[in-house]
């Protein structure tokens, strides 16, 4: 299971709504008896040879930007108008990593999922806490050295954050969207490596970010000598918004 401590507490509804899609329509050109407009379009335009007998102007209106600029000593956002007060968002949407009977033989994979995006700060950090599969006094190794390949017949757990070949196909790279700017953190962006440090870092966005979506993948290996039984363990992740 997967639980959230943090600064902000930040509760998403999702609301439907209907697209109208209609047909591209003609219509005779903008004119009068001293005045004609010339390839014109509503909303974002371009206005070409607008004149009349004493006036004559090549224009463009209303042009759309949008997004994030930054530098070393500044950001903007822009876009419609908004609030300036920084928000931090925050959610598990997938959170149960159930995992098959074990064996020494075969590795043991499974994913969960989380989603962040922070608006007006200089960005955030995620941590992850918590012990690896514990069975009564019983615990699976973690891989707390350099990030390292799966390896059967002992004792592995271990994660990373990007898509993955072996031991299968399991994971999935940051879908940062059209204006995310998460970043998975180096000890956890290598495909087919794995590794669990109690507290680390495992991912972060340097600057405001639109929604970035995490996919966590956990790696179980046990030896022939592991006991038998139910293995348990508790993921909590600790975003922080960064200023």
């Amino acid at each position: 299971m997967l639980r959230y401590v943090g600064g902000f507490v930040v509760i998403v509804v999702a609301i439907g709504g209907i697209i109208i899609h209609t047909p591209s329509a003609l219509a005779e050109t903008s004119s009068s008896n001293n005045f004609q407009f010339n390839e014109t379009s509503v909303g974002t335009s371009g206005l070409l040879n607008s004149k009349s007998t004493n006036f004559g102007v090549t224009e463009a209106t209303g042009d759309l930007g949008v997004g994030n600029s930054a530098s070393s000593n500044f950001q903007i956002d822009a876009g419609s108008k908004t609030s300036h007060e920084p928000t931090l968002s925050f959610s598990v949407d997938q959170f149960n990593a159930n995992f098959n009977s074990f064996s020494p033989s075969s590795s043991s994979v499974s994913t969960a999922k989380f989603s962040v995006s922070n608006y007006s700060s200089w960005g955030y950090a995620v941590q992850i806490y918590g012990a690896p599969p514990t069975n009564g006094t019983h615990t699976i190794a973690a891989m707390t050295g350099t990030p390292a390949s799966p390896q059967t017949g002992i004792e592995q757990f271990g994660i990373n954050l990007v898509a993955n070949t072996i031991p299968s196909s399991v994971g999935a790279n940051i879908d940062n969207g059209g204006f995310g700017f998460g970043t998975v953190a180096a000890n956890y962006s290598t495909p087919n490596k794995y590794r669990y440090v109690n507290g680390e870092t495992i991912a972060s966005a340097p600057k405001s970010s639109g929604v970035s979506i995490y996919t966590i993948s956990y790696l179980v290996n046990v030896a022939g000598r592991t006991p038998g039984g139910k293995y348990t363990s508790n993921q909590m992740l600790v975003v922080t918004g960064t200023y």
